[in-house]
């Protein structure tokens, strides 16, 4: 890796999570085409790397949640118990099936693109009324288990942050975002350590560019690590109609980056 690569990949890391961890996401599912089209990490490398970058960004959002107490109450735990066992199925079949990422984008745009908009338009409704709303039943503990398995599976193919996919759906239940953005952070970190980990053991049996790419790696995850916190710090600071309409844009963008994809 030249300083040149490690500078952008640094920038890139913490620009995107300074974005995106105000309402849960790691950043890291905008940062793997990132690292396919402009640092040319190879697949499946592409994944693991993804998935450092995770462990490294992680602390620095997680130490915000944690003194203002973010952490706390039973979410994260189910969140975490869910997307462990997801992630290493997930990067076992990443390596030994291969699946073709085509369904899974699609997969992708067709949840996040109508999601993202209706979260986005309930937001914006529910705030031009002059009596607020209460919000919608959440989901029970069983539900969103099976969802954070899903979530980890997912993560553990594809490299993406569980957090991308966990804040929009929990969120959209009827979930406060400063309950939810905690949490899917604490699970997104939990479960790269796994996975990233679950990867290094694989590239000892198999073949190819299955490790993550390290000095890359690392290099987006201080950015993040930097941005997390600069994000967190930022939730902060934003009332919930302002969480509500971010998560729901940033939805809609990764919805519309795989759909964007599949017509290529």
């Amino acid at each position: 890796m030249t300083w040149s690569t490690g500078l952008l990949g640094f920038a890139a890391g913490l620009l995107i999570s300074v974005v995106t961890a105000p309402v849960g996401v790691s950043g890291a599912v905008f940062l793997l085409p990132v690292q396919v089209s402009v640092l040319g990490v190879p697949s499946p490398a592409v994944t693991p790397t993804n998935l450092l970058y995770n462990v490294v960004a992680g602390p620095g959002a997680l130490l915000r949640h944690h003194r203002s107490g973010g952490l706390r109450g039973p979410l994260t735990r189910l969140l975490v118990l869910g997307t462990v066992p997801g992630v290493v199925l997930g990067a076992v079949i990443r390596v030994f099936a291969v699946p073709g990422p085509s369904v899974f984008r699609l997969l992708i745009a067709v949840l996040l693109l109508p999601l993202g908009g209706w979260l986005c338009l309930r937001t914006l409704h529910r705030a031009a009324r002059t009596a607020p709303a209460g919000d919608s039943p959440g989901m029970s503990p069983r539900a969103i288990t099976r969802l954070a398995m899903a979530v980890g599976v997912a993560g553990g193919i594809y490299g993406i942050g569980g957090g991308s996919l966990l804040g929009p759906i929990l969120v959209g239940r009827g979930m406060p975002v400063a309950k939810v953005a905690p949490a899917a952070l604490a699970a997104t970190f939990v479960t790269s350590v796994v996975g990233a980990g679950t990867y290094a053991l694989l590239s000892l049996t198999t073949t190819g560019d299955i490790a993550p790419y390290w000095s890359l790696g690392l290099a987006c995850g201080l950015g993040g690590l930097c941005g997390g916190y600069l994000g967190a710090r930022l939730q902060l600071r934003l009332p919930e109609t302002a969480l509500k309409l971010l998560l729901g844009v940033l939805a809609l963008g990764i919805g519309g980056l795989y759909a964007v994809q599949i017509l290529r």
